[in-house]
């Protein structure tokens, strides 16, 4: 049988024990690990890697010694209780011994757990398990995690009261990171979160999604959006002394201002402009997006894209001048703009 979407999660949440065995595969190795882990802790339990309850095998190993997967599966633990054998970087090579195992599987054998990368529909361990009565197919693709599992995820982590703009953060947050990142995260929000009763808010959010250089040089750019030009000199030294380039400065800057122009440009105003956005900015940002876009009007902010075209040139082209004091020239001009209107 084939699961997929929020079938699958559900499913991988828990698993029926009754059934003969699930194959996950895909070629996000993350996603596959994380969807392998949690079906087989809900199959044998946080203890049952300790009590031999687990065996594992390497598809590699397995083509060395073809009977071991059948002894796997009928083999004994001293403890009571259900048990896994667990095939990773399974490929279609090794399904002629798949087969053979679930054709002699019976009730009271470990139930047989298989990943494996990217497979096709054409791929006969994808038809064997998609036919096999009471065996399980679930393909992991690179689409975003849907609601259904991003909810999942935080009540695993015991969030379970989440304020709506924050949970608009979270799903932004859940297509900007990596599974396995954003599953630490929500643990860190979680952590962030004990023992306080209160919903969980944007900027509980904010608090605890991964910093990176990224978010610094916003410092500058929401300065100069802002207006502070006296705060730019500051944050600029600090930039440059962490080995940012002026070019890589002038990209952020023309990617944050054309932010602000396709708000300020929907005719719905600023605010809806960002909702539209993908994905759209989350927290504290969403709102100083929303307060930027209106402060400058569409009009200086088609200046200001003007502005920091020629100073892309200026810093690309065969110039001697110094590009920081180029670009942070650029910044001040940009901040008395803001000032000026």
């Amino acid at each position: 049988m084939k699961l997929s979407g929020a079938a699958a999660a559900a499913y991988c949440a828990r698993p029926d024990p009754a059934a003969a065995g699930l194959l996950i595969f895909g070629q996000d190795a993350m996603r596959v690990a994380l969807r392998r882990q949690e079906a087989i802790r809900a199959l044998i339990g946080p203890e049952g890697e300790a009590e031999m309850r687990l065996t594992r095998l390497a598809g590699a190993d397995l083509r060395k010694d073809p009977a071991a997967l059948s002894d796997a599966l009928r083999a004994q633990s001293f403890f009571p209780g259900p048990r896994v054998a667990f095939l990773e970087e399974a490929t279609d090579t090794l399904a002629p011994l798949v087969t053979a195992a679930l054709k002699d599987w019976r009730p009271g054998d470990a139930q047989l757990v298989v990943t494996a990368g990217g497979l096709n529909t054409k791929s006969a361990l994808v038809k064997l398990f998609e036919a096999h009565p009471t065996a399980r197919c679930i393909g992991i693709y690179d689409d975003p995690p849907g609601r259904e599992e991003i909810e999942a995820t935080l009540t695993r982590a015991g969030l379970v009261q989440i304020a709506p703009p924050a949970m608009t953060d979270l799903l932004a947050l859940a297509r900007m990171l990596d599974p396995g990142d954003f599953r630490q995260t929500v643990e860190k929000i979680a952590l962030y979160k004990y023992g306080d009763a209160t919903p969980l808010t944007p900027e509980d959010v904010a608090a605890c999604a991964p910093a990176t250089i990224e978010a610094e040089a916003d410092d500058v750019l929401h300065a100069v959006a802002e207006g502070r030009s006296q705060a730019i000199g500051p944050l600029m030294r600090r930039l440059e002394g962490q080995g940012v380039l002026p070019v890589t400065l002038c990209i952020g800057a023309m990617r944050h201002f054309r932010t602000l122009h396709a708000a300020a440009a929907d005719p719905g105003g600023p605010s809806a402009g960002v909702q539209k956005m993908r994905p759209p900015p989350f927290g504290p940002r969403r709102d100083r997006i929303i307060r930027q876009a209106g402060d400058w009007g569409l009009h200086r902010l088609e200046e200001a894209l003007g502005l920091l075209v020629e100073t892309d040139l200026t810093l690309r082209s065969t110039s001697r001048a110094p590009a920081m004091a180029v670009m942070e020239r650029a910044l001040i001009r940009l901040a008395m703009m803001r000032r000026q209107g």
